[in-house]
């Protein structure tokens, strides 16, 4: 059997294969942020939810991107050097997107980016107990983007 050199490439398949795995990893539903300017516009929204075991940031997604996938979720995680070193900084965002794939898909809204801020006590807290936080914390960026329903205007009365 002889091989066809000319008509087809191998490193052709193989470069698109390792493009398509290298965007979207297996089973997660999400991408990832990774420009800064995406970090600072998600802080500068100034929708949070602070937790014993991290910070949750949320944003409305930003329309100018021209390489979004739309009804997606856009996730970004960061941990200081507060959190320790190297090893600790790796070990706590891995624990942040282990929480994501099992919490972001079914509770987050996909017009929103959201950002995880890892904490000293990322690396200390049970599992369960962050899955519960991040569910709360969901919550409550969800309740401060929605104007409330029975509130007056506040007037500076002296």
């Amino acid at each position: 059997m002889a091989w066809d050199t000319e008509n087809t490439s191998h490193r052709e398949n193989v470069s698109e294969d390792r493009g398509e795995r290298a965007t979207v990893p297996r089973g997660r539903q999400w991408r990832t942020l990774q420009n800064r300017a995406d970090f600072l516009r998600v802080r500068a929204a100034g929708l949070r939810g602070v937790m014993p075991g991290f910070v949750l940031q949320a944003a409305p997604t930003s329309v100018q991107a021209p390489k979004r996938v739309p009804q997606q979720l856009h996730i970004g995680f960061t941990a200081s050097k507060k959190v320790g070193n190297a090893v600790a900084r790796n070990r706590a965002k891995r624990r942040l997107r282990a929480l994501a794939d099992t919490i972001m898909n079914d509770c987050a809204d996909p017009n929103f980016d959201y950002v995880l801020i890892g904490r000293g006590e990322t690396l200390n807290r049970e599992f369960s107990s962050m899955e519960s936080d991040l569910r709360r914390a969901l919550k409550r960026v969800c309740a401060k983007r929605e104007p409330r329903k029975n509130s007056a205007p506040r007037t500076n009365t002296p």
